[in-house]
């Protein structure tokens, strides 16, 4: 399941896609029209400036926007850089993987269930880009 910080950024993104080339937008205008808690946003935008996802302008005409058009940028990126790993388990994830200390991976089958299920999800969200996040 996906933390409400990712979703929250999933959202953010996916208005600031929908505003791409059109200069920066207000964390204020993101808050408001999205119902997201305008001091999560600002750490959340805080997280992916730093992740060189977006850029900021600060002053008279500043904000946030996205550094590449939003077709450039998967959500698989998106989620790993907000919310870590994308597989259920952490002896299943390709970019976060810890060993379970209480099994067998190459005998446990909830191991091979996962990662069949990483593989489809994998499939999807690297497929999938900013741009469908659009409202509309």
């Amino acid at each position: 399941m996906l933390s409400k910080k990712t979703q929250y950024a999933l959202k953010a993104l996916g208005y600031l896609a929908a505003r791409y080339g059109q200069g920066p937008v207000l964390i204020s205008e993101i808050s408001k029209n999205k119902k997201i808690p305008i001091k999560f946003l600002e750490t959340i935008l805080l997280e992916l400036k730093q992740s060189n996802i977006l850029d900021s302008k600060k002053g008279k005409g500043g904000g946030y926007y996205l550094l590449e058009s939003p077709k450039k940028t998967t959500l698989a990126q998106a989620i790993r850089l907000v919310g870590g790993p994308i597989a259920l388990l952490p002896c299943v994830s390709i970019n976060f993987y810890e060993k379970c200390e209480d099994c067998d991976e190459a005998t446990c089958g909830l191991n091979k269930a996962m990662i069949q299920t990483r593989d489809a999800t994998l499939k999807i969200l690297e497929k999938k880009t900013l741009a469908e996040l659009i409202d509309g």
